[in-house]
């Protein structure tokens, strides 16, 4: 019966994605119990790297949804999350959608390397916010941290701690906040 129930939800919320809308309520009933809706804020401007020194910030990803995640290598809850975060780039990103996940804090390239390696990260880039600015700067205490945002780079909902992104009511979240 609770597999109906959760069903029946996710598909009422597929189709209210076709509306533009999110329904919040079936992603929690899905298993992002977490999630908690913010008012649509604007992201900061505070730049991030890549491991080559490259710089890039939120505003690169404008007119797509980010699903944007703060971890850590030395993170349990992250090596459980981050597996989920790259099935959910690998099926769902693309033109309008990217996960992009910032290893925050002191997190040197080469642990990052290998913690990628033995996770078997493949879908996600690798993303560096070594003095923590963009973190403190969106107020992220501990890791792992997830943040919504829309295509005109508003955090639209905030989850503290671990969950499964390639769960159906994670999909279906994303394809809501996709829709036109």
């Amino acid at each position: 019966m609770r597999s109906l129930v959760l069903y029946t939800a996710l598909v009422l919320g597929a189709n209210t994605g076709f509306a533009g809308e999110i329904d919040w309520q079936a992603a929690h009933d899905g298993g992002l119990a977490k999630l908690s809706q913010t008012d649509p804020t604007p992201v900061p401007a505070t730049t991030f790297t890549d491991p080559d020194g490259g710089t890039h910030s939120l505003a690169d990803y404008k007119g797509k949804v980010v699903l944007l995640n703060f971890w850590a290598t030395w993170c349990a809850p992250c090596r459980e999350e981050m597996p989920s975060l790259d099935s959910l780039q690998a099926d769902l990103g693309g033109d309008d959608f990217a996960v992009v996940a910032i290893a925050a804090g002191h997190n040197p390239p080469p642990a990052v390397k290998k913690f990628l390696t033995e996770q078997k990260i493949t879908n996600l880039p690798v993303l560096l916010d070594p003095r923590q600015a963009l973190a403190r700067e969106m107020g992220v205490m501990g890791m792992p941290v997830t943040v919504l945002i829309d295509r005109d780079g508003n955090e639209i909902a905030r989850l503290i701690g671990g969950a499964d992104w390639s769960s159906d009511a994670a999909k279906a979240l994303i394809t809501q906040a996709k829709a036109p």
